[in-house]
């Protein structure tokens, strides 16, 4: 009996999720390979692994009341000077990772917790760097762009190494993906006019 950190995340897809990892690491964030991109839904929480099996049938019932909906990511932001981080937006689904991290967060349920900050759907792409490079991260990926259909989330746990690793993936029970705006699957990145 002991102990384990979690979190429960969107993964952003192939390509884009390779791409963004392989820029952050770019940046000079050394924790770029430990930390798949993602849009967080439950920040890292420590929970008695006792608690695991409990932990996955609540996921799995929040999930089967979802429906899939559209993501899309669309330039910068940063949490600076409150956090060194810069993200990309999510400017389309951020209503909907709202309403699933409430859910999954709700006190009925076994990881229960208040959060420091206000929730704010993102994808992290530079964290806790000196502040040249943040700088560049925010610039370099200002007219970065990517879209997919969110079906579902997953459950990482971080290991001793400081990797996190999916342990489950958890689909909704909806089967229909409302269309999206523009192409499906797209990612690109481009200077600002």
């Amino acid at each position: 009996m002991g102990t384990v950190t979690i979190g429960v995340s969107i993964a952003v897809p192939e390509p884009h999720g390779s791409l963004l990892q392989q820029l952050r690491a770019g940046f000079g964030d050394a924790a770029a390979f430990g930390i798949p991109t993602h849009v967080t839904l439950l920040p890292p929480t420590e929970i008695d692994d006792t608690l695991l099996p409990a932990v996955e049938a609540h996921l799995t019932e929040v999930a089967a009341a979802g429906r899939p909906f559209p993501m899309r990511l669309r330039g910068t932001g940063t949490f600076r000077p409150l956090s060194p981080v810069v993200f990309v937006q999510v400017v389309e689904g951020g209503e909907d990772c709202s309403r699933l991290q409430q859910r999954i967060r709700d006190t009925s349920g076994p990881v229960a917790r208040d959060l420091p900050f206000p929730y704010h759907p993102h994808v992290t792409v530079a964290h806790g760097i000196d502040e040249a490079a943040m700088d560049r991260a925010y610039a370099e990926l200002a007219g970065y762009e990517a879209d997919w259909s969110c079906t579902g989330f997953a459950l990482y746990e971080q290991g001793p190494d400081g990797v996190w690793r999916k342990l489950r993936e958890f689909p909704f029970g909806g089967s229909t993906v409302p269309p999206q705006a523009g192409s499906v699957e797209r990612g690109t990145i481009s200077s600002r006019p």
